[in-house]
């Protein structure tokens, strides 16, 4: 198995110069907190599965509705640390939108801005290692968010269920029988991805479900795939 992580910087050190550069105190006390290295085994990262339903899927166009996140180890998750926030994205709801994750225009009326929470979720993230099933969607909404309400967007190391489990799917591919067999990847949906794992299966579009989900993913896939004590630089990114 092998993750892309080329593109990886040394976060603790662009930790450091992000808390130097930044304006908003939340966003510099988030930074403050440090990164984790990138020598660290697997069994002694603190991390923090995190899940966003948006209106959409553009990041430049929509925008974040829920907020979920669950702190964990690979040997527990912590439960009682675990955070759900309704958003007001100061728009009318699309009906495909609604469909999808269940939300309606008078769950979000009286919702706080996100400007409101800001200091809550950065505090929830800070000195963790952010999980997430498909790092695009969350990287790109918090950033454009962070944009739009306090003029700065935001950084931060994640570690993807979605790019792990392509990297063994497309592994267990490999080989001239497979090739005969024309053996293909499977999905790495979150769902059957888990189902893989013999994990239950949860209703979808749920952010803090889905944080939690997620969460468990990687402590099957880690289980399964790697030592507890490789180092967190395998699948950091």
């Amino acid at each position: 198995m092998q993750v892309d992580t080329s593109a990886t910087p040394d976060w603790a050190q662009r930790f450091k110069q992000l808390a130097e550069q930044a304006k908003d105190s939340r966003l510099k006390a988030f930074y403050a907190q440090g990164a984790i290295s990138g020598d660290t085994p697997l069994i002694d990262v603190p991390f923090v599965a995190l899940d966003f339903e948006t209106t959409g899927l553009n990041a430049q166009e929509d925008a974040i509705l829920t907020i979920g996140l669950v702190p964990f180890s690979l040997k527990r998750i912590y439960c009682n640390g675990s955070a759900h926030w309704v958003v007001n994205p100061n728009r009318d709801l699309n009906e495909e939108s609604v469909v999808i994750h269940g939300i309606t225009d008078s769950d979000v009326k009286n919702a706080p801005q996100l400007d409101e929470i800001l200091e809550q979720v950065l505090q929830a993230l800070a000195g963790k290692v952010v999980v997430v099933h498909y790092k695009n969607i969350e990287r790109q909404f918090f950033n454009q968010a962070l944009l739009n309400t306090i003029g700065e967007g935001i950084e931060f190391p994640v570690v993807d269920t979605l790019d792990i489990e392509w990297a063994i799917q497309h592994e267990q591919c490999k080989g001239w029988l497979n090739w005969l067999k024309r053996k293909k990847p499977a999905s790495v949906r979150l769902g059957q991805s888990r189902e893989r794992y013999g994990l239950p299966a949860y209703q979808p579009h749920h952010a803090l479900t889905d944080a939690l989900a997620t969460a468990e993913l990687l402590q099957a896939q880690i289980q399964y795939n790697l030592s507890e004590n490789a180092t967190i630089s395998l699948i950091l990114q």
